[in-house]
């Protein structure tokens, strides 16, 4: 197993450390509880980072009045906290802010063991509170870059269709079927990887709505589909035809040119013109070579589908720049 400290251990003991030490520098007492605030409230995003902090502040803040009116009114008892958290979680979950019902325990119980109610012990709460949240969220406004590994997961991803293309030529032109097929294995995971950090990168911009990544990954997930559903068509072909090495050559061109670029339309266009070299040649003879035929158009419109899927995404992002254009200006 491998011993790795990571962007977000460094930031959460630093982060700790220094939320203690101010708070503990401020005379306040729980001072300790401020270094658990910042501990539950560094994310892996800045949003997220964000929602927590205020789904904790809230719950937090809510606790003080709770306290007060259970406490004072009933009695300090074990069994009061029960009764009040009976009624406490349900609120904070009606407020959407379930994840701070943790950290508002916490100053319950302070409350609790001090054994009464002052402004004193208020603003005290309310001091580690903030020190708390503020020092995760400052924490947390650093966040390194992961262009180069997006861009890295779409070289991967590419290269894996294009080797997944040219293995379904081979079959067309040869009939060939060693291939292990772990490309397939491995683009699926790249995938879902990607996407995954792609979304992260995202959530890591409050004004930036750069989402280029992800809609690129999700694109590849839809083609990937796309390819899964070919492939058995291919393999269950076992006569070659004229039209099954049109179909492997023009697999091969497309093979040649997968990137990020926009040439989508110019082999829409061919696949148009190869299906009407189709319906002008000679009528099948027999029942094997039909269903070869009708395999292969059935082939030929699922690849017009695949590539309609990259041209969306295109014109998608295109205008996204042009909205971009406009509000720059």
């Amino acid at each position: 197993m491998k011993f790795r400290i990571g962007y977000r251990t460094l930031k959460t003991a630093v982060g700790t450390a220094i939320a203690i030490l101010i708070a503990q520098q401020l005379g306040l007492h729980n001072f300790a509880s401020a270094g658990i605030l910042t501990i539950l409230c560094i994310q892996v995003t800045k949003r997220r980072s964000l929602r927590t902090a205020w789904d904790r502040f809230l719950a937090c803040v809510l606790a003080m009045p709770f306290s007060a009116v259970f406490f004072e009114g009933i009695s300090y008892h074990p069994i009061v906290i029960g009764v009040m958290l009976f009624f406490f979680i349900p609120t904070i979950v009606m407020l959407k802010a379930k994840d701070g019902v943790v950290t508002s325990s916490v100053i319950i119980l302070h409350i609790y063991m001090a054994q009464k109610i002052s402004m004193d012990i208020f603003f005290n709460e309310l001091g580690v509170i903030v020190i708390g949240i503020g020092v995760a969220l400052v924490m947390n406004l650093y966040m390194p870059s992961v262009d180069s590994k997006l861009k890295n997961y779409q070289v991967k991803v590419e290269e894996d269709f294009k080797i997944i293309l040219c293995e379904m030529v081979r079959y067309l032109r040869t009939g060939d079927s060693t291939w292990d097929g772990k490309e397939i294995t491995e683009c699926s995971r790249l995938l879902e990887e990607a996407k995954t950090l792609a979304f992260r990168d995202v959530e890591n911009h409050f004004l930036r709505e750069d989402t280029t990544y992800f809609h690129y990954f999700k694109m590849r997930e839809k083609q990937f589909e796309i390819i899964e559903r070919v492939l058995p068509m291919v393999t269950s072909l076992t006569r070659t035809v004229k039209q099954g090495k049109m179909v492997a050559e023009f697999l091969e061109e497309l093979s040649l040119n997968i990137h990020p670029g926009n040439t989508a339309h110019i082999y829409i266009e061919k696949l148009r013109e190869m299906k009407k070299e189709f319906e002008e040649m000679e009528l099948p003879k027999t029942r094997e070579e039909f269903e070869t035929r009708a395999a292969l158009l059935q082939l030929v419109n699922e690849m017009n589908e695949y590539l309609i899927i990259k041209s969306s995404f295109k014109a998608k992002k295109t205008r996204m720049h042009e909205k971009k254009k406009i509000e720059a200006n």
